[in-house]
């Protein structure tokens, strides 16, 4: 298995195979706390080689620098199966999020987990707007 992409961003779409990914950031910037963030998605593509055909649990969690959740969960099965001829296929997957609200400044992170074990993480940071002075 490998993790071709594991994107945080504004919006993400998939057709036919290929994966849409509009606006990758790590970097949420809020005027006050608490803040939420109006919409974002979560954006992965997996490739599994023959023999790792079959179903993988997938789990992906939004966590703050407590390893506490601060949003959606998903958990949900990938059924892979390779294409005679080849020898290896993709799954792209993707999590919409609405209203994901922090209660405070500092690092979170998103964790990857697949067939039960954690996989990757991704970090990301909301941070306070800078003062524009000029």
């Amino acid at each position: 298995m490998n993790i071709e992409a594991f994107l945080l961003c504004d919006a993400a779409t998939e057709q036919q195979g290929k994966l849409n990914v509009l606006g990758a950031f790590d970097t949420i910037y809020a005027k006050q706390l608490p803040t939420i963030h109006p919409a974002c998605a979560i954006a992965l593509r997996i490739r599994f080689g023959i023999s790792e055909q079959g179903s993988h649990p997938v789990k992906i969690l939004v966590i703050d620098a407590d390893a506490k959740p601060v949003g959606p969960k998903m958990n949900g099965n990938i059924n892979v199966k390779v294409r005679e001829g080849v020898d290896s296929t993709i799954a792209n997957l993707i999590l919409n999020i609405q209203g994901l609200k922090f209660e405070k400044y500092g690092t979170y992170r998103i964790d990857l987990t697949i067939d039960n074990q954690t996989i990757t993480d991704l970090p990301f940071t909301v941070r306070e707007v800078p003062n524009q002075t000029q």
